[in-house]
């Protein structure tokens, strides 16, 4: 039998008291997810049983058993053929066992009306409804046993297998152009490739004249899209396109800058040239998508044929949903795989080799230089100098798709054994380092997964593309995530307006080393790796209590891999208002025994403080003044002083604003179960069925652990849940065992013999005569004297490390 509350429920949807809907929400609201799972299919197999026993079913008891049987499908992933006896009795049992649950703490939901898109606060739980929520999805990093079968830890063969023949014949259907007089315009964006470049190979398949055209509108990008060292990059790799496609096949790129639109410098080269033909690879920020849109429909408006290939991401954000998956995790990078398994969308298949020939057009449009673009200007001083600010960017990569390609093959032919574990250190180059060439297509995403098959060792790597997939889908649900916070309350949240604090954390003049050096690297070559990137948010979010939007904003311009997706998702995550709360804060000191354990990354940045000893190279504010003299370091003159000093009572300040903002302003957005933090997301995009257009669906999501402690006890003063992390801390101690073995080798030798011929003496019955008279722990001192108590010295040390 159904427990008594869902029997109670179930009489109340047949006499249409509650609505369906009603009823599905409820019965989740009740149970955590997979017992709630389990009661459904009891619940849809005791109404099956309804049916069969009445002689004509009456159509309230068929439309709510098909209702909820649509329902259980989209978010369980169940079928009608859940319903089987062994199964339905196992459940039953479970549930008749089980306590009662309650109902009370069902209360205070939002929801979306049916002509209203805003989200409303009630207390009655109609069109809303919530998912059991789970600790169970990994953040950052880690990939576990359970992930190995999974999306982007796929076996070559899987991605590189044989179409089958109904793709085979959407493809080639979808290759098949009309033939028309006039050249194929292809049209580079963030493609800037030969190899694996689908939109080329189309336009050479269609046997015209290819005219390659790259326009730059400049306001089109979006707020923030194009910073300063993007564009530095993107004059980089537009002249390496250009010069590919002059040595490759003999044709060159046409350059155009417009101030009105990328439409009307488009349809200006149709007339020049008499294209009929267009091709281009999408974009999916929201902003460009719809530009997209627009001209596309504008141009077959006026006959021409558009075409536009998929190779910027390996999953597009509009393919994928969480049928078969759930909501449940939402944000999580393993959710996310999961979703990409259960729904792949597009085949990723294998990269394509470039067309061997490519037909250039016999009458060529004007074109612009790429000085006219006007892509990097350099200031002028007063004096009328200019200052070359991208020098050392510049001078610090190489440009153009052989430098992406020779960048990953170096990671994985020499380093990808230390990604595991050391993904972190700074003062290595052990991260592959292709960032900014996805970001302008000089590299493909597959070309990368494709390369990337080295074995499980490769796996965290081949991860990184997942995170990158996954942030353009949040991009897709939440089209303002660059702006405003994914968690609505978090608008509320108070932050500092110090432009002083800011500013010295723009510069790296903070007094902490660690995040000046990382800020200056970013400054100076415009790139700095994941792990740094993690310090510099930390220090500006959770100790100088910036705004998150302010970091994004600095990143955007500083950065030579900017991405508006990706850059959004990672200050939003960790400025608490992201989908996934990272359960973690780097310490501006701590963090170094990571990444920077002998000081070298700090020294290359910072060398007014290359000659400070190891010990004081992060925390120069410990080291006595005489070797700081000897060193050449004055602080507050050679290097700055600490902005902020009690680092402790910053971090605790942090934590009172985010208590604050749940405890006043999140009314209906905290799992009244779990205390965990909820999103309302619309259920069409998430791939949902739903009865209306405008339903949406409560979300729990990860939540950090001491925010959900401290929102019930906004007065304590313990934090059992810290989230700030102390730094690779057996490091230290690793390198003092192996220094302690390398100099006493000898004597850990002549133990370890010492130790083997006493077990052979104990299991012979031989006794040793150092051992007779002495007692428990009474060994007299042999022939060897005082040398025999410092070997046990050393070797006691050598254990007490060793068990540390």
């Amino acid at each position: 039998m159904l427990p008594p509350e869902v029997v109670n429920l179930k009489t109340q949807v047949l006499l249409k008291e509650i609505s369906t809907e009603d009823f599905f929400c409820l019965v989740n609201a009740m149970f955590e997810f997979d017992e709630a799972k389990n009661m459904m299919v009891a619940i849809l197999a005791e109404f099956k049983a309804d049916i069969r026993q009445q002689r004509k079913a009456t159509d309230q008891l068929l439309l709510v058993y098909n209702q909820l049987l649509k329902m259980a499908e989209n978010l369980y992933g169940l079928s009608e053929s859940v319903g089987n006896s062994s199964q339905i009795t196992e459940n039953l049992e479970y549930f008749n066992s089980a306590t009662d649950a309650s109902l009370d703490n069902y209360d205070d939901l939002i929801y979306v009306s049916d002509d209203e898109n805003s989200v409303s606060e009630t207390n009655s739980p109609k069109s809303s409804r919530h998912l059991a929520t789970t600790d169970q999805f990994y953040d950052d990093g880690r990939v576990a046993k359970v992930d190995e079968d999974i999306a982007f830890n796929l076996t070559l063969d899987e991605v590189a297998k044989k179409e089958t023949s109904s793709n085979r014949k959407k493809r080639s259907k979808k290759k098949h152009i009309e033939k028309k007089e006039g050249p194929v315009i292809l049209w580079f964006r963030r493609d800037l490739r030969i190899y694996d470049n689908p939109a080329l190979n189309l336009a050479a398949e269609q046997n015209r004249p290819v005219l390659p055209l790259f326009i730059w509108c400049e306001h089109e990008e979006g707020p923030l899209a194009a910073g300063g060292a993007t564009k530095v990059w993107l004059e980089q790799a537009l002249a390496a396109l250009s010069k590919s496609l002059d040595v490759r096949y003999h044709t060159k790129l046409i350059l155009r800058n417009t101030n009105t639109s990328a439409l009307s410098e488009l349809l200006s080269v149709v007339r020049e040239t008499g294209a009929r033909t267009v091709i281009w690879t999408a974009l999916y920020e929201p902003l460009l998508k719809q530009r997209d849109d627009r001209i596309q429909r504008e141009l077959e408006k006026q006959g021409l044929d558009v075409h536009i290939e998929h190779s910027y991401l390996l999953h597009r954000p509009d393919q994928i949903t969480v049928a078969g998956v759930g909501a449940r995790g939402i944000g999580s990078v393993t959710h996310f795989m999961e979703c990409c398994k259960s729904n792949p969308g597009d085949s990723i298949g294998k990269p394509v080799e470039p067309p061997k020939f490519l037909e250039s057009p016999k009458i060529w449009p004007a074109s612009h230089t790429l000085e006219a673009l006007r892509l990097y200007k350099m200031p002028v001083r007063r004096d009328g100098t200019r200052v070359d600010w991208a020098k050392d960017i510049r001078e610090s990569w190489e440009w153009g798709e052989d430098g992406g390609y020779s960048n990953l093959r170096e990671f994985l032919d020499e380093n990808v054994g230390h990604y595991e574990n050391e993904s972190s250190r700074a003062d290595h180059k052990w991260t592959a380092v292709i960032s900014p060439y996805l970001h302008w297509g000089e590299l493909s995403p597959r070309t990368v997964l494709h390369e990337g098959f080295v074995g499980k060792i490769a796996a965290k790597f081949r991860r990184k593309l997942a995170w990158r997939d996954m942030s353009y889908w949040l991009l897709h649900l939440f089209p303002d995530m660059d702006r405003n916070p994914m968690r609505l309350p978090f608008k509320h949240q108070a932050w500092s307006d110090d432009r002083t604090h800011l500013k010295a954390w723009q510069k790296g003049n903070t007094g902490y080393p660690l995040v000046d050096a990382a800020m200056r690297q970013l400054w100076r070559i415009g790139w700095t790796n994941n792990y740094m990137r993690h310090v510099v948010a930390s220090f500006l979010l959770s100790y100088l209590r910036i705004s998150w939007v302010e970091g994004y904003k600095w990143f955007q311009d500083t950065l030579v891999d900017a991405d508006v997706a990706i850059n959004a998702m990672m200050w939003q995550n960790g400025g608490m208002s992201g989908l996934d709360q990272w359960n973690f804060v780097m310490h501006p000191v701590d963090a170094a025994f990571t990444c920077d354990p002998k000081g070298d990354f700090v020294r290359k940045w910072i060398p007014e403080l290359s000659s400070l000893p190891d010990k004081y190279i992060h925390q120069p504010w410990k080291c006595p003044t005489g070797i700081l003299a000897r060193a050449g370091v004055k602080l507050g003159e050679t290097y700055p002083v600490r902005i902020v000093e009690n680092l402790e009572e910053c971090r605790e300040q942090s934590l009172r604003d985010v208590t604050e903002v749940r405890r006043k302003h999140s009314r209906g957005f905290i799992d009244p179960q779990h205390g965990r933090d909820m999103a309302a997301i619309p259920c069409r995009l998430l791939g949902i069925q739903s009865p209306k257009a405008n339903d949406i669906i409560m979300v729990p999501l990860i939540t950090r652990k001491e925010f959900i402690y401290r929102t019930g006890r906004p007065d304590a003063t313990d934090n059992p849940y810290n989230a700030v992390l102390k730094g690779y801390v057996s490091r230290e101690r690793d390198e003092a065992i192996e220094r302690l073995n390398r100099v006493d080798f000898t004597a850990s030798t002549m133990k370890e013999f010492q130790q083997r011929k006493e077990r052979e003496n104990k299991q012979n019955g031989i006794v040793d005569p150092d051992e007779v008279g002495g007692g428990r722990g009474g060994r007299r001192r042999g022939a060897g004297g005082s040398r025999g108590v410092a070997l046990q010295r050393r070797t006691k040390t050598h254990d007490q490390f060793t068990k540390v």
